[in-house]
């Protein structure tokens, strides 16, 4: 039986900024509260993270009018510092990120398991959206 969860999804964005900046912003709950959502009218306000292999993640995102949250968590399975991420999620999906030094430049790539609920392309727009977040906020910031 063909299920969803054969296929993965990919996003990837080139951050203008070297690999050591991009891996702290990544990983550093004071950064992460401040691009982990997908539109301007969500946010971020907690952020907790233990990166590597074992330890735990945990984010709130919620929109700003109060509506709606929730708490996107899962446990590191592995982490190379600087260059690699896995971790699963609490319903089994997995999901695996790249860093890869271009220079001046960082290439992230993430690469996840869909949940079964929402469309292909609803999910992969909103994980594109968030690393374009990322990116944006990560580029800005000095």
């Amino acid at each position: 039986m063909e299920t969803a969860n054969k296929t993965t999804i990919t996003v990837e964005a080139t951050v203008n900024a070297p690999i050591e900046k991009v891996w702290e912003f990544w990983i550093d709950p004071k950064h992460i509260t401040q691009w982990a959502f997908a539109s301007d009218d969500w946010h971020a306000p907690y952020a907790d993270n233990d990166p590597q292999t074992g330890g735990k993640f945990k984010t709130t995102m919620a929109a700003k009018n109060g509506s709606f949250s929730f708490d996107f968590e899962g446990v590191y399975s592995k982490v190379i510092e600087g260059s690699y991420i896995e971790y699963g999620l609490g319903d089994g999906r997995e999901v695996k990120i790249s860093f890869e030094s271009l220079g001046d430049t960082t290439k992230v790539t993430e690469t996840f398991d869909p949940e079964t609920t929402n469309p292909i392309e609803m999910q992969r727009g909103g994980w594109q959206a968030i690393l374009d977040n990322f990116k944006k906020y990560t580029e800005a910031s000095v």
